[in-house]
């Protein structure tokens, strides 16, 4: 092949035979004119956004959780007003609980009604300290101690919570809490 050859964009007939032959038959396609788009899925996150509503419906209903609580600490808490000697004796287990919940092992929804009852109860007798069992998270896993936060949190919100500290270990230690509430 020479130079001139490379410059010559005609296909010789014997080529161009040679071509139809391997090709075959061809027919003219009719085009449409309409134009078919594949539909794109939508561009808005929408499990992202499903997660971010979970998330801000629960910070709505239940009491932010505690940075400062952690599994196997101690809870403390107490109202301004409340005296520092109450709640060292509230730790030492010298009030005498009147009674007690056990909410360890039950659905945080279930375990709230359950906790409001009893202090409404308790309140209605008279009660002046109660014992909340709430568990230690041992079975929560990587979670850690969903009611136990979750319980500190709703006692923080209730007007006839006075304090609350983490029991005794014979009464519970880290997985219950003496309650002191206000006199009716």
């Amino acid at each position: 092949m020479s130079d001139s050859d490379d410059n010559d964009d005609s296909i010789s007939a014997e080529d161009s035979a040679l071509f139809r032959s391997m090709v075959g038959p061809v027919a003219t396609v009719r085009q449409d004119k309409r134009v078919r788009r594949r539909s794109l899925p939508s561009a808005r996150p929408r499990m992202r956004e499903a997660d971010e509503a979970a998330v801000m419906a629960e910070l709505l209903t239940d009491a932010p959780p505690d940075p400062d609580i952690e599994t196997g600490d101690d809870l403390v808490h107490r109202r301004e007003g409340v005296q520092h000697a109450v709640i060292r004796r509230l730790r030492r287990g010298h009030y005498r609980c009147q009674a007690e919940i056990d909410l360890h092992g039950m659905v945080v929804d279930v375990a709230r009604q359950c906790l409001g009852e009893f202090l409404h109860e308790a309140l209605e007798r008279g009660y002046r300290c109660v014992r909340v069992i709430h568990g230690k998270g041992l079975r929560s896993g990587n979670r850690g101690p969903v009611l136990k936060i979750k319980v500190a949190g709703w006692l923080r919100q209730r007007e006839e919570v006075l304090a609350y500290a983490s029991a005794r270990p014979v009464d519970g230690g880290t997985g219950a809490l003496y309650v002191l509430l206000r006199k009716t």
